[in-house]
């Protein structure tokens, strides 16, 4: 039966493929030769995401994939586990002076990824540039790779003793869903902000990167549609492991944490609301959330593995996809790449839409901080209504780019 801290491979389908990415846009245009050699070599250091799914014991597994990984020069989607990407789930990307990284978010998260970013970055600028770059924190073909990395990340610890927190807040069933505008087609917006300008407002007004973002997509939401009264619900992406002391450990144990904002709530007030939203946060992201978190997943593998493979692969798979909150934040903190960071222009996350109307991935280097605001129709006028609540608070930013969002879709999996 499947270990708990595995990834569940067949919950990445044709409708939902649950697939994330991360864009690099460098200060020359990216040389693809020297980008296939580091995506190659690096299969030694990173083997874990050089997977193909394969079916066995009523379930499947990520296992070896002797065949190399992709790397295309278009921005046009391929889909995994299929001949187009060699049968691999993840592919490598680039268009201009843009590269992007594109993975089964079933097997790992954008902390689990963000090292392995680092290392191609690295080994990508030094043959590129001929500078001996410092290798300070970067992972490089060749080292030992930690038990930590690849084993269980909670052997430590006795999860089974777990206990139920004082707090775990009921899910919001009947919450509000953005209405659509425009064609049903998935489009993304890449937005600049200053760190310091973001980092005081958080300061000023009690409030943080994501629980700002949060507020800032409520108060859209009222304005966006003031009729409404359902209640705004907002997913805070936490890291489980991270919660528990886990960080290296590269399989995606993120969740969430939930925020309400009810149409009763008046949200005109930045600092209350920004006091409220952290509050809620800080009663759902405890070790001891988390604890019980790994307590419940570790029951819930033991049933799914009593589950024939066929039920996973259809009923289970396209429950998982549906809507489950208005809007999702998630905030991936990595404020440098060291060395690499002069050599980095703009650095973005993108996650497929699925299980929420619009996602908002955050990412922050170079002293700046990097909104993608995704978004399942062509219509702009909710961006707009966003955006001029960051500049009604004094936020300046800009817009970097506007386009479809392009994520590599998913063949299904034979069971």
């Amino acid at each position: 039966m499947k270990e708990f801290y595995e990834p569940l491979l067949y919950l990445s389908t044709p409708d939902h493929p649950n697939t994330m990415s991360v864009i690099a846009e460098l200060k020359e245009p990216i040389d693809g030769d020297i980008l296939r050699d580091v995506v190659q070599e690096l299969s030694v250091r990173y083997p874990y995401f050089y997977v193909q799914a394969v079916a066995r014991d009523n379930d499947i597994y990520p296992e070896p994939n002797p065949l190399p990984m992709t790397v295309r020069n278009t921005w046009e989607p391929i889909n995994f586990n299929s001949q187009a990407s060699n049968y691999q789930l993840a592919a490598w990307k680039y268009e201009g002076k843009r590269a992007a990284f594109e993975i089964s978010h079933s097997l790992t998260d954008g902390a689990g990824v963000f090292p392995y970013i680092k290392s191609a970055l690295y080994l990508y600028l030094t043959r590129k540039t001929g500078e001996q770059l410092d290798p300070a924190g970067i992972h490089l073909p060749g080292e030992e790779i930690p038990a930590s990395e690849t084993g269980n990340p909670f052997a430590a610890l006795d999860i089974d003793a777990a206990e139920e927190p004082l707090y775990l807040k009921p899910p919001t069933e009947d919450f509000y869903r953005v209405k659509v505008e425009g064609d049903a087609s998935k489009q993304v917006h890449h937005i600049m902000l200053e760190e310091s300008e973001l980092i005081r407002y958080c300061r000023d007004f009690d409030g943080s990167p994501n629980a700002m973002i949060a507020v800032m997509l409520a108060r859209a939401a009222r304005k966006y549609d003031p009729e409404n009264e359902k209640t705004v619900s907002v997913s805070v992406a936490i890291d489980h492991k991270a919660m528990l002391g886990a960080r290296e450990n590269y399989r995606m144990f993120a969740n969430v944490i939930e925020l309400d904002f009810p149409k009763s709530r008046p949200l005109d007030d930045l600092m209350k609301t920004c006091t409220m939203a952290r509050g809620q946060m800080m009663l759902q992201a405890q070790p001891e959330n988390s604890l019980w978190a790994m307590k419940q997943r570790k029951l819930t593998y033991a049933k799914l593995g009593q589950l024939p493979l066929e039920f996973k692969l259809g009923a289970l798979a396209k429950t998982a996809g549906n809507v489950r909150w208005t809007f999702s934040v998630s905030y991936v903190n990595s404020r440098t790449f060291g060395a690499l960071d002069p050599y980095i222009e703009t650095l973005y996350a993108v996650a497929e839409p699925g299980v929420f109307d619009i996602g908002c991935e955050i990412t922050c280097i170079n002293r700046k901080f990097f909104l993608t605001l995704i978004e399942s129709f062509t219509a702009d006028r909710f961006i707009d209504i966003f955006l001029r609540e960051l500049s009604s608070v004094g936020i300046a930013y800009e817009v970097v780019r506007k386009e479809p969002l392009r994520l590599c879709g998913i063949e299904p999996f034979q069971g």
